[in-house]
């Protein structure tokens, strides 16, 4: 079938617009528990960068790398197959599921004794908050009509800033104390808010079938091969360029496996799955592929500002790790207001294609004025260069999912957010990846030789010398700069290119209405049990 034809029947079949939703004390309950469940998984990503140092001397081990990328690398596995159980058991078992694997992982770490049990804690807890994002962006959806939601994304866009922003600012202040482990223990008591507050309001429709028969439904081939060989190309990313070389077995082996596997997952899901983890209709038609495209490149520069602009103040301006940390605000901050605007935006004209272009043309001019930042730059102007990048990211970030959501029945939102969540997670693994195969090839070319003679060869060496660069005289410091700033600027350059092609990406979506209704079968219960707040008798799309 044609993406015109396919999109043109979903988009025109006939449906009744619902009564507004009531906001209800449930209701705006409902809404806090999915922000407290963003905020516990956005911050445990963001905050631990600050402190892995001090995490890494106080526990003798020299596998740093693998505290964050256990997280990564589980969150991403297990966002697919989140969003298929949630459909299948419904919302409320599996946000709860994941509450009390977040908390068991927390509590692994907070007692860890060695870097092995830390990073097996980090898993868990990786695993636990892809239920936590999927799930809750799921049940926005089964409550909010599409139309109206881009206002109600805009709060959640509001927690990730202040998880994000306050995140690397905890975490190294913490590490500054010697109480990286209370770094874990504060989830302990939101964990448990989150989980009372879930079974107190959170009485979600969900399918009456024997367990038995929701097993059997589970997509268990497609569970694997997503999992399996996400977690063997992240495996191969995170060892790439600083573990082993890129043309080494240990990474080559992994990474083409699991590409491989992505491919045989696809053309299973796509050929004989009956009830795939990702829709047909979400892969087949031209303006979601645009949305998922989109938020790959969008999320490969932002997830790469994050994680190397610390790397500049600290190396470039001699910042200390947490005051690295507070001079990212400027990129956090900015992104939240311009995202509530457009959802608002979205919500009143019915549009987010306008939107989305306005956004891209300022991450690639954002991008590009990062391209000219040298060792030398005045830290106001860097600090205003990420103002405007976060406005343009906060523009893309509340628009993109409008064009995965629209063409599609109501049926697969589940699937499809889960999906959407996937991508964006994944495409974080392989941001971190080209900036540090970018940053490492090119500081190993570049820093002043007798400053290296002080270090012995590993692969990770410009994460090791950084603390010591202050410690150099003049003019040596003024040249370890530099060849920091230099390799910086190829990173940030190379990005613009990326942020290009979600620029191009975005031409191709097309302008669709937006669902006024929510699917029938899920939503909130009344008190009698016998409706659900926020559904309709017919399903826009969906028949």
């Amino acid at each position: 079938m044609g993406d015109e034809k396919q999109e043109a029947v979903i988009v025109t079949l006939p449906a009744r617009d619902i009564q507004p939703v009531p906001k209800d004390f449930r209701f705006w309950t409902i809404i806090g528990v999915i922000n407290l469940c963003y905020f516990l998984a956005l911050l445990e990503a963001t905050s631990i960068s600050t402190a892995l140092p001090t995490i890494s001397s106080a526990l003798h081990g020299n596998d740093f790398i693998w505290v964050g990328s256990a997280f990564n690398i589980a969150a991403t596995a297990f966002m697919p197959m989140s969003g298929g159980l949630a459909q299948i058991f419904g919302r409320r078992p599996i946000l709860l599921a994941s509450l009390t694997m977040f908390g068991i992982g927390s509590l692994v770490c907070g007692v860890a004794r060695s870097m092995n049990m830390l990073i097996a804690g980090r898993a868990v807890q990786g695993s636990g908050a892809a239920g936590l994002m999927s799930v809750s962006s799921i049940i926005l959806s089964d409550i909010v009509a599409l139309k109206e939601r881009g206002a109600y994304n805009g709060l959640l866009q509001l927690t990730w800033c202040i998880a994000a922003g306050i995140g690397p600012a905890i975490g190294g202040a913490l590490a500054r104390s010697g109480a990286w482990r209370w770094l874990f223990y504060l989830n302990l008591p939101l964990v448990g808010i989150a989980i009372v507050l879930t079974v107190m309001f959170l009485h979600l429709k969900s399918p009456r079938d024997h367990v038995w028969l929701k097993l059997r439904a589970m997509d268990w081939v497609g569970s694997f091969l997503i999992i399996s060989s996400s977690v063997s190309v992240a495996i191969a990313l995170t060892w790439a360029g600083l573990s082993f070389g890129w043309s080494s077995p240990q990474v080559l082996v992994p990474l083409c496996v699991g590409l491989a596997g992505m491919v045989g997952f696809f053309v299973y899901e796509v050929r004989l799955c009956e009830r795939p983890i990702v829709p047909l209709a979400a892969i087949s038609n031209i303006t979601s592929l645009s949305g998922y495209f989109q938020i790959f490149f969008a999320a490969v520069p932002f997830v790469a500002l994050v994680f190397y602009l610390p790397v500049y103040f600290q190396a470039c301006k001699g910042s200390s790790p947490l005051r690295s940390g507070i001079e990212l605000f400027p990129l956090a901050f900015s992104v939240c207001p311009f995202s509530i605007f457009t959802g608002l935006s979205v919500t009143r004209t019915g549009r987010y294609r306008p939107q989305a272009w306005v956004g891209w043309v300022i991450i690639v001019l954002s991008m590009g004025l990062f391209g000219s930042v040298e060792s030398t730059t005045r830290v106001s102007l860097v600090l205003g260069y990420q103002i405007i990048a976060g406005i343009g990211f906060g523009i893309v970030y509340s628009s993109t999912y409008f064009p995965v959501l629209a063409p599609l029945p109501l049926t697969v939102a589940a699937h499809s957010l889960a999906f959407f969540a996937f991508v964006r997670q994944f495409a974080g693994i392989w941001s971190v990846t080209i900036g540090g195969a970018i940053l490492q090839n090119t500081i190993q070319t570049k820093l002043p030789s007798e400053f290296t003679a002080q270090f012995p060869g590993g692969a990770a060496v410009f994460y090791e010398v950084i603390a010591e660069i202050d410690a150099v005289d003049e003019p040596l410091r003024s040249e370890v700069r530099a060849a920091f700033g230099d390799a910086l600027k190829l990173t940030w350059l190379v990005l613009t290119g990326v942020s290009g092609l979600g620029l191009i990406s975005s031409l191709v979506m097309r302008g669709l209405p937006l669902h006024t209704t929510t699917d029938k079968d899920w939503g909130v219960k009344e008190k009698s049990g016998e409706g659900e707040v926020g559904t309709s008798s017919s399903s826009d799309g969906a028949n």
